[in-house]
């Protein structure tokens, strides 16, 4: 498979427009239009941008070596990073958090003022759970955009 070939399969597979890949890689539409029509070939440094991005080796998108990855295996289809994996779970655990302490709120006022008297701190039990939780959903939310921003 040729290399116009490689690069219209990996996009269409990826779901993407030439606009959008394009963007991507910082080049015009038409640029990618040219190399998937064969009618122009990209520098060195767009090829391995390229290869990066589909998350194959400049040697498949040249000689058509190996199988091509699925969808899942480009860098938006992946979501196995540990920070982001590390952020999702915190924020799950902030936001269960304070859905918990709302229910045991609702529906055991006893249960509740005895965690609201069992703080040695002036803000009570309630706020300090409130606290706790709305801390894991910000570094959960901080660890995920900062590894959304990095792709």
């Amino acid at each position: 498979m040729s290399l116009s070939e490689q690069l219209y399969t990996l996009r269409r597979r990826s779901g993407l427009s030439q606009e959008q890949l394009a963007e991507k890689l910082g080049v015009s539409r038409q640029a990618v239009s040219k190399w998937e029509s064969g009618a122009s070939t990209p520098e060195s440094e767009k090829l391995i941008a390229i290869s990066r991005y589909f998350n194959v080796t400049v040697d498949h998108l040249i000689n058509g070596t190996s199988v091509e990855p699925s969808p899942a295996d480009s860098p938006e289809g992946k979501t196995s990073h540990p920070r982001a994996l590390a952020g999702l779970i915190i924020c799950l655990a902030g936001v269960a958090g304070i859905i918990l302490w709302g229910l045991v709120t609702v529906l055991s006022p006893a249960a509740s003022n005895r965690l609201g008297d069992s703080s040695a701190i002036t803000i009570d039990g309630h706020g300090i759970l409130l606290l706790l939780c709305a801390a894991a959903l910000i570094a959960g939310a901080v660890l995920l955009l900062r590894d959304h921003g990095k792709k």
